[in-house]
């Protein structure tokens, strides 16, 4: 029995798993579990690798122009947009629903032409009782003329008969206070039909309320409301509720609005001649001039607002587009020198790049950029000279990252 149980726990002792055992397990787990970590790193890396290879830079794109003409010479660029002095939201001065719209967008207004009409039952219906008002206050006032006239025949026969001692004085003041009452009377009722013809001329223009008419000519850019809908003067009844009927704009008040940075405003002064540039027609050159230069700065932005107008106005010209500028010198400028070469385009001076002392531009060519050599010349304001190897009207990136290459994929900041 005894020699039974030794033998019995000599199994179970060769069963149990010593310290040495165990800590070589665990050191194989965590091993596993560090392999698993640096595999799962390593495909991150490889993944984020691949998403930035494949990821297309985005560049700001700009339009070589053309040269300068002889004897002007640009001091400073900057860019804006078209904007017009007069743009003005048509708006109901009364909270209505909309009962016609007269116009579409695109539409040439003039000024007092119906745009649209609201629902004017009611202030018809107000103006309907003032004049009936008025109308019973003018008959009665009738009445008592007729009353006035009998009450005058009576006094005279009071009096006669007062003189011959027929009738006593009793009754001559009776005659002549009936008399006086009337008199008092229709007085009454002529301040009641001037208080009445109040009431109609408000009433009626409440009537005229709801005609929305056009302040000035201009062309209709917006069309905002509808039949049916309410339109009100302010904003109520949440979205449901309108709040203008039309954006009407002045073409002839177009100009052009740029914020010019407050390092170079000096260069800027009234009258001053100005080269613009739409974004929309890059070989159509605009004579312009500086308007007013805007007395005060943005602090967030560091810039002057400048306001330049057009020489000759063009229909071409639309509302918010695009425009860059170019503001000239007034002074007189040296004879071109003829032996100089000439100048094929004019090239913002930032879109010139330095690789290795050659003056290099990309190009863009559909979705991908090209590497392109050229030959400079001498720098107008922001503007450089570019003699050779560029065309006007070649898109060329201004602004990209710094490791461009030839034929890489790009895409175009709009």
């Amino acid at each position: 029995m005894a020699t039974t149980e030794i033998h019995s726990r000599a199994d179970l002792g060769s069963l149990r798993i010593h310290d040495h055992h165990r800590s070589g397990r665990k050191a194989g787990k965590w091993l596993a579990y560090a392999s698993a970590v640096i595999g799962l790193i390593i495909l991150v890396v490889a993944g984020a690798s691949f998403a930035i290879r494949n990821t297309k830079p985005v560049v700001e794109v700009v339009t070589a122009g053309k040269p300068r003409a002889e004897g002007s010479v640009g001091i400073l660029n900057a860019s804006g947009y078209v904007t017009p002095r007069r743009r003005a939201t048509i708006a109901a001065k009364i909270t209505g629903r909309v009962t016609g719209v007269y116009f579409d967008e695109g539409t040439h207004v003039h000024e007092g032409q119906l745009l649209a009409t609201l629902d004017d039952s009611d202030a018809r219906k107000a103006l309907d009782s003032a004049k009936a008002d008025r109308d019973a206050s003018q008959a009665a006032i009738a009445d008592l003329q007729v009353q006035l006239r009998l009450a005058d025949i009576e006094l005279k026969r009071a009096q006669e008969l007062r003189k011959a001692g027929v009738q006593s004085q009793e009754q001559l003041d009776t005659a002549s206070a009936n008399a006086d009452s009337l008199r008092a009377k229709i007085d009454l009722a002529k301040q009641q039909v001037q208080t009445t013809e109040a009431k109609i001329r408000e009433a009626q223009q409440a009537v005229d309320n709801c005609v929305i008419n056009a302040p000035y000519d201009g062309i209709v850019v917006s069309k905002d409301a509808q039949v049916g809908e309410m339109v009100s003067p302010i904003s109520a009844g949440g979205g449901f509720t309108r709040t203008g009927i039309a954006t009407v704009v002045d073409m002839n008040s177009n100009e052009i609005e740029v914020d010019v940075n407050e390092s170079y405003i000096a260069r800027v002064k009234d009258r001053q001649r100005v080269t613009a540039i739409l974004d929309a027609y890059p070989n159509w050159e605009i004579p312009s001039h500086v308007r007013t230069v805007i007395p005060t700065a943005d602090r967030q932005k560091a810039t002057v607002k400048v306001r330049i107008s057009f020489d000759k106005l063009d229909p071409r010209i639309l509302p918010d587009m695009g425009i860059k500028v170019t503001f000239l010198s007034d002074e007189p400028v040296k004879k071109k020198d003829t032996t100089a070469p000439a100048i094929a385009a004019m090239l913002p001076s930032e879109a010139v790049r330095d690789e290795e002392g050659k003056k290099i531009v990309f190009l863009v060519k559909g979705d991908h950029v090209e590497r392109r050599a050229v030959t400079v010349g001498n720098t107008q304001g922001s503007d450089t000279e570019i003699v050779a190897g560029l065309a006007v009207g070649d898109a060329v990136v201004l602004k990209g990252p710094a490791g461009l290459h030839d034929g890489q994929v790009v895409e175009v900041k709009k």
